[in-house]
């Protein structure tokens, strides 16, 4: 691939990645460099029709889309997740796709750890609780009115054993859980202290478990009102993946009917949601705003990596691509 040395770089939907706390100057030495807040679909062709590349985070590329897009040469996906481009038509009219892996693997770990601590220990709700006066009128030197629990001895299952659910197991191995993983990987690829178990058998068994999948057609609502039949009593369900991997109208009546003990998660169907997502009226449900990826330190790694798959492919051997 001959090298672009003055070429035109767009980010469709740079805001989340750079709300003005990091810096364009490496993504500017690049290339011609625009960055754009936001860009609705509608918008995309006429924002984008010189870009020879795309940087993007969730505006969506279809084949429609990619067919108006003659001069593009690269899309980068500041994310690690690709569902939004059409990755076989980028490959099929020559677009090499990159995505960035393993950025956030910290980041993201530690949200599902304090998620579950969260439900665990009630931190958010003695916090108000307290605020309120609710220590003030105690009799005694402490108080509580929601019963706290330890993890130890309890049952975690990840689904996906990625980057970010192995590190998941690797925090909660601390607090002396019992560790199992759903996933294709060979039982002997896992640490020795990991069992591998069916998703049925995860959510039959375990007490807890933290969906770390990417979405893909053949997973999409893969936890619905069957799945959740199956569950063990009290079970706690943690998603910092993706949404959609969720059917939310099921589980927000297994919610309403205390068949599961909690759902923790960052990620929804829709974002942001509209307000009649059943979940957000569900209870025992623990919802932040998809902000697991977002510290400063891990949106400093998409930039460098993203500057690094422009430079490499420049030089004429794309790096990172997830559509060879």
């Amino acid at each position: 691939m001959p090298s672009i040395p003055s070429c035109r770089i767009v980010f469709l939907d740079s805001r989340p990645l750079n709300p003005g706390d990091l810096s364009w100057a490496p993504l500017e030495q690049l290339g011609h460099f625009v960055a754009y807040d936001k860009t609705e679909e509608a918008d995309i062709i006429a924002r984008a029709a010189d870009a020879d590349i795309i940087l993007l985070n969730k505006t969506p590329l279809s084949r429609h889309t990619l067919s108006q897009l003659p001069k593009l040469r690269l899309i980068g996906v500041a994310a690690t997740g690709y569902d939004v481009v059409d990755v076989k038509a980028a490959r099929e009219l020559g677009i090499p796709v990159c995505n960035c892996a393993a950025y956030g693997t910290m980041a993201v770990a530690q949200m599902t750890v304090a998620h579950l601590l969260n439900v665990c220990n009630k931190v958010g709700h003695y916090a108000e609780a307290v605020k309120a006066g609710f220590w003030c009128q105690s009799p005694d030197f402490c108080c509580w009115d929601q019963p706290l629990f330890e993890l130890e001895g309890k049952r975690l299952a990840i689904v996906g054993a990625g980057h970010i659910g192995l590190q998941v197991l690797a925090l909660l191995r601390t607090f002396g859980m019992q560790l199992f993983a759903v996933t294709s990987r060979p039982a002997g690829d896992l640490p020795a202290d990991v069992r591998k178990l069916t998703l049925e058998e995860a959510f039959a068994t375990c007490d807890v478990v933290s969906l770390h999948q990417p979405l893909t057609e053949s997973n999409r609502n893969m936890v619905c009102a069957a799945l959740l039949a199956k569950a063990k009593p009290g079970l706690i369900l943690i998603n910092t993946a993706r949404g959609r991997l969720v059917n939310e109208y099921d589980l927000a009546q297994a919610l309403h009917e205390g068949r599961i003990g909690a759902y923790c998660t960052d990620v929804l169907a829709d974002e942001p949601p509209s307000p009649d997502c059943p979940l957000l009226s569900s209870p025992n449900t623990f919802i932040t705003p998809h902000v697991a990826w977002a510290s400063q330190q891990a949106r400093q790694r998409i930039m460098d990596m993203l500057c690094q798959h422009i430079r490499h492919f420049q030089q004429g051997h794309p790096t990172g691509v997830v559509n060879p």
